[in-house]
């Protein structure tokens, strides 16, 4: 019998299909990898292990010790660049170390500070076409691309008014989540239930905030916003909100107190900011009970308040509020606003939460590295008068010595002198030194001793905004300068600070060796090589990355 001659692609079927399929698989495989890297944080988790990668071979601990002993004697060193790939580094947020810890309560997300020994020695290059950022107040609306180079947020959040790109820039027409309209809108909304204008509000605090537009637009009715995000898929949202000018860094609300002290901000606002207020015995509400002021005013838009299919947790929310004796001023859509008493909370009541006040020894200011506590801190453990309405209106709050700088020996005399001395050395620095302070040039300014904030008062006429940084191991001056109507962080110098590279046009320091030395024994606790490199990290770069070598700003 003959045979019937087929072309081969039917003579063997099996071995055409098994083909197919390997090559189907394969796009198929292609395309959910592209989707994976570009819409979820697995791409921001690989790149931050490569860039890892290449930051550890800059890391040889012989040749840091070596460079560093060099310096400290005397000798004229050069620190060279770190990998290209390592231009957003920041040490104490790096997703590849902290994917490896715990989920609870957020702890993955806190600031892990790697040891010294372990970060590498080098300068952090600016990205290719760096340019000198934008101006104030032009910088408000829009940034240089290359300067941010990432366009997860403008890809994501677009259509709802965060940011775009134009031509060379990133645009940011104002809007948010919860204000698609436009922060204006939404502010002029709130203007019917709070005072927002007239003085009585100065300092507030922004959870979860984007790009920081709110707090942007609240700096015209001269109420300085504090805003903070973690470093997550949304990429560099605290990254842009610093280009634009804005005050912001990097932090989480997860297992530790945040780094202020108590009774601090007039106002604390969550906008969208998806922070579980309830859960964990309602944790986090006490947390931000513990730094909004008495009479101070919460705002909370989007979920759970009246939001679909979150009856439980916003009826939740409601309890831990009354529980607190907050006094409800409106529900508005999706926003809700409360007044916080002004004494002591209600408490000890009954409640379903089982909140109770925190003993009389605890020190509700004392927040570095401090564990979240469940209990409700107490205002009378607090000397000294700080709540809304009784501080002094805006600006007069800023001169007048507040109450709480009496706990120190002498400290309405130290705090009128600290004034005094503030006002001669910025005049020296601008007449004499040469500074740019009071021109568009300079516009994110950081104190890293500040004590109680007189060099930001300094300069307060000046189209800049300071964050004073209050070092975790010297007295604990923050809150006066809260009270002054300032804003600033604790932080401890010995570890890196909670902010992107090239965020800081100006930075401050006094006695700069204090901050590396023990109070007691004057001994050094890390060294100064590390601290100027981190300085160097957090300064922008003041001429385009085309120009040889790194230069920072003044």
């Amino acid at each position: 019998m003959g045979h019937v001659n087929l072309p081969s692609s039917k003579r063997n079927p099996a071995r055409q299909w098994r083909l197919l399929d390997l090559v189907s698989a394969a796009f198929f495989a292609a395309v959910m990898l592209f989707f994976l890297l570009v819409f979820t944080p697995l791409g921001d988790s690989l790149a931050a292990s490569g860039r890892q990668a290449l930051l550890r071979s800059a890391a040889d601990p012989r040749r840091r010790y070596g460079l560093v002993e060099l310096v400290e004697s005397g000798h004229q060193q050069t620190v060279e660049a770190c990998p290209a790939d390592a231009a957003d580094h920041m040490p104490c947020e790096d997703p590849r170390r902290n994917s490896q810890l715990s989920r609870e309560m957020n702890f993955y997300r806190e600031r892990h500070c790697p040891a010294p020994e372990e970060t590498p020695l080098c300068l952090i290059p600016p990205p290719p076409g760096y340019r000198v950022p934008v101006p104030w107040p032009e910088s408000l609306n829009k940034i240089w691309h290359r300067n941010v180079p990432h366009n997860k947020i403008a890809d994501r959040k677009g259509h709802q008014g965060w940011m775009k790109e134009e031509g060379p820039y990133f645009i940011f027409p104002g809007g948010g989540t919860m204000f698609p309209d436009g922060a204006i809108q939404y502010i002029e909304k709130l203007k019917q239930y709070i005072p927002i204008a007239g003085g009585v509000l100065r300092t507030a605090l922004d959870m979860g905030c984007g790009v920081a537009s709110f707090g942007g637009y609240l700096l015209a009715e001269d109420i300085l916003t504090l805003s903070f995000a973690p470093r997550d898929s949304h990429k560099s949202q605290i990254q842009f909100a610093l280009e634009r000018g804005i005050p912001a860094f990097v932090a989480m609300l997860g297992t530790r107190r945040l780094a202020f002290p108590a009774f601090s901000f007039d106002l604390v606002h969550c906008s969208r900011c998806l922070i579980p207020f309830t859960a964990y015995n309602a944790t986090y509400f006490v947390e931000v009970d513990r730094l909004l002021r008495p009479g101070g005013y919460l705002v909370i838009s989007g979920p759970p308040v009246q939001w679909p299919k979150q009856d439980k947790e916003w009826a939740d929310l409601q309890a831990v509020a009354r529980a607190l004796c907050y006094e409800l001023i409106a529900v508005d859509w999706n926003t809700v606003i409360w007044k916080k008493p002004n004494g002591d909370s209600c408490l000890p009541n009954q409640n379903e939460f089982g909140l109770e006040l925190c003993d009389e020894s605890d020190d509700p200011s004392y927040a570095w590295y401090f564990k979240l506590k469940k209990c409700v801190s107490r205002t009378s453990s607090v000397k000294g008068e700080y709540a809304v309405g009784v501080v002094p209106k805006w600006p007069e709050r800023l001169s007048k010595a507040p109450s709480r700088a009496e706990l120190m020996k002498n400290g309405i005399d130290v705090f009128d002198a600290d004034t005094r001395r503030w006002a001669r050395r910025v005049a020296y620095y601008k007449t004499s030194l040469n500074l740019k302070l009071g021109t568009p040039a300079i516009r994110n300014v950081m104190d890293m001793n500040a004590f109680f904030g007189g060099f930001a008062a300094a300069i307060l006429s000046d189209p800049a905004w300071v964050m004073n940084v209050v070092p975790a191991r010297k007295p604990s001056t923050l809150d006066v300068i809260y009270d002054r109507g300032l804003i600033g962080v604790y932080h401890d110098w010995c570890e890196p600070f909670s902010t992107y590279p090239r965020t800081y046009d100006l930075i401050h320091v006094s006695a700069i060796e204090s901050l590396i030395k023990d109070q007691g024994s004057r001994k050094s606790r890390c060294n100064l090589v590390d601290l100027m490199v981190e300085i160097d990290r957090m300064l922008a770069a003041r001429r385009n990355s085309s120009d040889s070598g790194f230069p920072r700003s003044d």
